[in-house]
């Protein structure tokens, strides 16, 4: 058992069931992750379609997965590669802390502050009901925004460090929208790694 493991915040927030990691990983394994994934990741970078526009999405993606099932979001369909074998030591450790067998996993590279990841919920259909979300983020700390669907007064702000892990379940994305927005502030890339179900 990682004894940095044991440290987790969980947010206090109404309609949610939210917990955050500083220390998932290690400072020596988050390095060797982001290295490895930088360098060995097919990303690619989709056209996306928001309020009528297309526009090339501000980050690059890549979709990993146990099945061939596709993931669909924004008008954005996208087909699995195969877990490589760092994505599977990840699985298997989040398997090990937190009991849940994920499926498949988003990468986004984010490469500057002008990359981003708008409003949104990930609560598309193919993830079921109260679906479990595991974020692992590697590289430069961005901010992570929340906000209340209804309660509009309710927001959130949680800075992701290099090696954590953001465990979203239960009732989190029916009730919550969340963001990585941009920043003019000059900063270096980050890779956060999404873990799913998908049904």
């Amino acid at each position: 058992m990682n004894p940095l493991f044991t440290q987790k915040i969980e947010l206090q927030l109404p309609d949610s069931d939210i917990i955050y990691y500083p220390n998932f990983l290690s400072a020596a394994e988050a390095h060797h992750y982001f290295k490895v994934f930088k360098e060995t990741t097919p990303w690619q970078q989709d056209d996306i379609t928001i309020f009528g526009k297309t526009h090339p999405q501000p980050r690059l993606t890549a979709l990993f997965g146990e099945n061939s099932k596709p993931y669909s979001y924004s008008n954005i369909t996208m087909h699995p590669h195969e877990f490589t074998t760092e994505l599977l030591e990840l699985r298997n450790k989040l398997q090990r802390e937190i009991g849940i067998h994920f499926t498949s996993c988003l990468l986004n590279l984010y490469r500057d502050g002008k990359d981003s990841n708008g409003w949104h919920a990930d609560d598309e259909k193919a993830l079921g009901k109260n679906p479990a979300i595991a974020s692992i983020s590697l590289g430069q700390e961005r901010y992570f925004h929340l906000k209340h669907k209804l309660k509009k007064d309710l927001k959130q702000k949680l800075l992701l460090e290099h090696g954590s892990l953001l465990l979203m379940k239960g009732e989190t994305q029916h009730c919550w929208y969340h963001q990585i927005p941009k920043t003019a502030r000059p900063i270096q890339e980050r890779i956060n790694i999404t873990f799913r179900v998908i049904k």
